[in-house]
């Protein structure tokens, strides 16, 4: 799978993404998809990987906890903590661009998983930020956008 980058890609990049019909999540070709897109983004040393960052405008991520891939289908954050802290991010879209962004320390998330379950889960620290960069781009949002100056 090829990974888009700015500014080539910058349009198709911002684009809102669409929820993933859940009938087709049993389906061969996006149970292939979802294990391509964690090979991507293991195979790219990344922390997350959204689908449109791979040219599909639906609402999949893939996020890098303990150096597996873990799938997230129309993820949903349904609580977010007060606390914020700042740290250092960069972009497999974003190649060689890197910057403090401050985002909410914990959040609790509604998602499918790969069997079209429901589930949901709290996360926090370094996996907690990575959902919410990856929730970004599937809001054609970029870390770039949210750069502290």
């Amino acid at each position: 799978m090829q990974i888009l980058t700015v500014p080539k890609y910058e349009k198709k990049l911002r684009q809102k993404s669409n929820n993933l019909n859940i009938d087709l999540i049993a389906t061969a070709d996006m149970q292939k998809f979802f294990e391509e897109l964690g090979k991507t983004m293991l195979a790219a040393n990344g922390l997350g990987l959204a689908a449109p960052q791979v040219a599909q405008q639906i609402r999949v991520i893939a996020v890098n906890i303990n150096g597996q891939a873990h799938i997230f289908i129309n993820p949903n954050i349904t609580k977010k903590s007060l606390l914020k802290n700042t740290a250092e991010e960069g972009c497999l879209s974003v190649p060689g661009r890197y910057g403090k962004v401050k985002r909410h320390k914990k959040i609790t998330l509604v998602y499918l998983d790969e069997n079209g379950q429901k589930q949901r889960k709290k996360f926090m620290g370094l996996a907690s930020r990575v959902i919410q960069h990856e929730i970004n781009h599937l809001d054609g949002i970029l870390f770039i956008d949210k750069l502290i100056k």
